[in-house]
């Protein structure tokens, strides 16, 4: 447990749980809440288990780490397992939806999806927090501390 928690005092644990925190939380509120017109928790289990064919529970620990996931990130509470999550989810978006759309996001809107270039720089973020912990100001650093 001592290894979950363990980090510095640094400011870019904080600046990167933030980016990342912050940006994924709307995903995950569109998921598991229905906000910003997104589907709502059964409409994207639906679309998890009936669409791509994953079991419930990996679709359900997507939602998790996206919303769950986000608010722990943004408070550094447990930051490696919720950057892992996060970095997983953003694995299986590129492997299961977005490889076929190439690189580069769709912004003339003239594919059918976006590309990957956005996941790769959420999975390079959530690497770093795995490796580092959460860093300054996180719930992490105050646990292991005591």
């Amino acid at each position: 447990m001592r290894f979950l928690l363990r980090t510095d005092n640094h400011i870019a644990g904080l600046l990167l749980r933030l980016a990342l925190g912050i940006v994924m939380l709307p995903h995950g509120a569109q998921k598991a809440l229905g906000m910003f017109e997104g589907p709502g928790f059964q409409d994207s289990m639906g679309y998890f288990t009936g669409t791509h064919g994953l079991p419930w529970i990996l679709g359900f620990l997507a939602i998790m780490a996206e919303s769950v996931g986000a608010l722990a990130l943004i408070f550094g509470f447990l930051t490696r397992i919720a950057a892992l999550g996060i970095g997983g989810v953003m694995v299986a978006a590129v492997y299961l939806v977005h490889l076929d759309d190439g690189f580069f996001m769709n912004w003339l809107g003239t594919k059918s999806g976006e590309g990957f270039e956005y996941h790769i720089l959420a999975v390079g973020i959530a690497l770093a927090l795995v490796l580092r912990g959460g860093g300054f100001l996180s719930i992490d650093r105050a646990l292991s501390a005591r």
